[in-house]
């Protein structure tokens, strides 16, 4: 995350388009939509799209989609019937498994971190940030102030921070 587009393409250039060139069995095409999955990336952080928390997952999932674009786009334009064999090559909507066990990874280490917490203030960080609980709300819920709570929260923010730098 963060990192500048000059960068981010030195990065994944090359394995984003071996990616494609496998997908689309067509090295010239892979390289045009390599550098177009590059420019959308791009006009997605000028635009103030949404944030791209995983660069690399955007523009592999970018890339699949002008992929399929591009599959579809030949599908119309042959007179003939377009086999499925096309579509059947490229991968699932889901995760990569790479993606999935990074995310594991990364969800333990968040559990290790939070079950380090003292009770009260594992309390307040799970109503707060996985129950979606206002501070009104959790306050009410656990008896203490608003005070109380928002003390709570910074003490364990700041410790899971800490230690998710560390791991």
């Amino acid at each position: 995350m963060g990192k500048d587009i000059k960068g981010l393409f030195l990065a994944h250039r090359r394995e984003l388009q071996a990616y494609l060139t496998e997908k689309l069995r067509d090295a010239d095409t892979a390289a045009d939509l390599t550098q177009e999955t590059f420019l959308r990336y791009a006009e997605h952080r000028q635009g103030g799209g949404a944030a791209v928390i995983h660069d690399r997952s955007f523009l592999y999932r970018t890339a699949r989609n002008l992929a399929i674009d591009h599959v579809r786009r030949l599908a119309r334009q042959r007179t003939d019937a377009t086999a499925n064999e096309d579509l059947a090559r490229l991968p699932g909507d889901g995760p990569s498994p790479e993606s999935v066990a990074d995310a594991r990874r990364r969800l333990d280490r968040l559990r290790a971190a939070v079950e380090e917490l003292p009770q009260r203030t594992r309390q307040v960080f799970v109503l707060a940030r996985i129950e979606d609980l206002t501070h009104r709300e959790i306050a009410g819920r656990l008896k203490i102030s608003e005070s109380s709570v928002q003390k709570h929260l910074a003490k364990a923010l700041r410790h899971v921070m800490q230690r998710l730098r560390s791991m």
